[in-house]
Formats: C-alpha cells, structure tokens, sequence
C-alpha cells in the first residue's frame, strides 16, 4: 500500500505540473489584465509601464510562468490586479461560504440518493421506481442555471407572493436587516444546496441502483436467501457492502469537481463562494485569482482521485495494492 501511495503521489506531482501550465496559458489567453486602464485616458504611460514591471507583465510569457510557479510552491498565489490584495487572503475568505454550499448539497445528496437507489433496486420496476427514473433523467437533462432560476421564481417570488412573507432568500448568504443568525442562514442556503443537489441525486440514486442491482443477482445472496437468512439482513450486511463500492467511488471523485461544479450556482444565487468569485474576476479580468482558483481545484481533482483508489481498499478488504 505504501509503495502504490508513492507512486500515485508522484504521478499526480507529474499532473499537477502540466496542468498547471496548462491553466496558466489558458488564463492568459483570456485578455490583458490591464487593458481597462489602458483604455483611461487619465493614466499615463508611465503608470501602465511601473504596473507592467510590478506584476511582470513585461516579461516573455514562460518568464512569467515560472515566477508564478516559484511563488505558487511557496504558498503565495500572487496579487489580485484589480483589488490590490493577495490572492491567498481573497479565497480565504470565500472558502467557508463554497465548502458550506457543497457540504450541504452533498449531506443532502447522501440522505436521500443511496437510499432511494437501495429502494429502486429491490422494488425494481414497480411505479416508485419507474416514478424516480424519470425524474433523475429530468434531473440531470435539466441546465443548473434553469433550475436555479426556476426555483428563484416559485420559491422566492411566488411564493412570497402567495404567503405574504418571505420564506427563502434568493441571493446572497445573510439579510443585512434581519440581524443574520442560524434561521437567517439556511433560508439563504435552501435554494442554492438544492438546485446543486439535484443532479448529484440524480447521478448517485442512478449509480446506486445498478450497484445494487449487480449485487442483487450474484450468486453468494442467493446461497445467503436459501440458508435462509432474513431479506433484511440479506441486503443489509451481505448485499449493501459490495453495492457501496461503486458509489463511495463516485462520492471520491465528486467531492473534488463539486466546487467546481458551484461556479454557475453561486453565480445564480450571489452566492459569496469560490465559484462566484473565479466567475467574477475572470470576467474583470483579475487573472491571478482566477488561476489561483483553478490550481486549487486542479489540487484537489487528483487529491480525490488518489482517495477514490484508496477508497476501494477500505470498503472491498479483497484488494489491495501490493
């Protein structure tokens, strides 16, 4: 196990640094970081050129790659052009926001898909079934943005209209005039957890049931039903395990593009996180946030990979990795 460790580890190390050169370029190529002030008649050339010599951008291209790299393996993701701050100080304080967002909408996720994938699996074809299929394919067919501006609509106008008070909050995280507070908060954070969870049930309740499914027909359940175990301990202790496998797979593999997944959400929602920010800055042009938003998420991609192989050790004691 510790050997097949270090070798992941270093083949991530080797992905981590192509991808990023790859965020690097890609995020250049978006524009001149400078090109709104280039365009104020009040400043002077003079101010364009000290501004181009302080962030480096006087430099050929892979000059100022590697000074970015050099900083980024120091820990520093550089300055913000617009906001005059550093870039570490800037995400830090969106990252309580995005992780909130996504571990709601992945507690929510959980709660609801793997037992629902379990009930399909045994109740297979009956109306429930049939009833929570369609559904996950309207789920996952339907764009974030439409779902988000749905629920906008009927949960935070409508229904405001139709009860006379405010029930959810459409943007933001707290009401200014309310005195913020736990209540203040999930109203807040209903419609954002939920439009974002709703493909994630989707793809979990629909991975669940084939795991299941899978396991239902395999031959040591159907020794374990004639010894003449009970149904319940059957799917319980013998069938569930093995099912799990699969979907603790994918739960590795989503916690890392889950964050990334957020950026439309909170963009609909106003939501101060991650997402909204790397959304922001990129179309202002702060590009250093915008690639210290993108290496972060590049980290945590592979981290999870890493922790989705490992994963499978864990749940399965069959493999390993000597």
């Amino acid at each position: 196990m510790f050997a097949y460790v270090v070798r992941r580890t270093l083949f991530s190390v080797v992905i981590l640094f192509f991808a990023s050169i790859a965020i690097f370029l890609l995020v250049s190529l978006a524009g001149d970081p400078l090109a709104d002030l280039r365009q104020n008649p009040r400043i002077r050339g003079e101010d364009l050129q000290r501004l181009s010599a302080q962030y480096g951008l006087d430099q050929p291209l892979y000059r100022q790659y590697l000074i970015w790299m050099g900083d980024l393996l120091r820990g520093d993701l550089g300055t913000s052009f617009k906001q005059q701050a550093p870039v570490n100080e800037i995400i830090g304080r969106r990252v309580v926001p995005t992780l909130l967002l996504s571990g709601t909408s992945l507690l929510i996720t959980l709660v609801i898909a793997i037992p629902l994938g379990i009930y399909q699996a045994i109740r297979k074809y009956s109306r429930t079934d049939n009833l929570a299929t369609v559904l996950a394919f309207l789920g996952f067919s339907t764009p974030v943005f439409l779902l988000g501006l749905l629920l906008q609509l009927v949960f935070g106008i409508y229904l405001a209209e139709w009860t006379g008070q405010r029930i959810f909050y459409i943007s933001g995280i707290s009401d200014p005039y309310s005195g913020g507070g736990f209540l203040d908060l999930v109203r807040h954070l209903v419609l954002p957890a939920t439009t974002l969870a709703v493909i994630s049930i989707a793809i979990f309740s629909r991975f669940q049931r084939s795991a299941m499914l899978d396991v239902l027909s395999s031959d040591y359940l159907r020794t374990a039903r004639a010894k003449g175990l009970s149904r319940r301990r059957v799917y319980l202790k013998h069938a569930l395990r093995n099912a799990l496998i699969p979907t603790v797979t994918l739960l590795a593999l989503s916690l890392g593009t889950l964050i990334a997944g957020s950026v439309i959400t909170e963009t609909v929602f106003a939501w101060p996180g991650l997402g909204f920010l790397f959304y922001d800055t990129l179309s202002k042009g702060d590009y250093n946030v915008a690639r210290g938003i993108l290496m972060i998420l590049a980290v945590l991609i592979v981290f999870f990979n890493l922790v989705a192989d490992l994963a499978y050790a864990v749940v399965d004691p069959r493999i390993t990795y000597d």
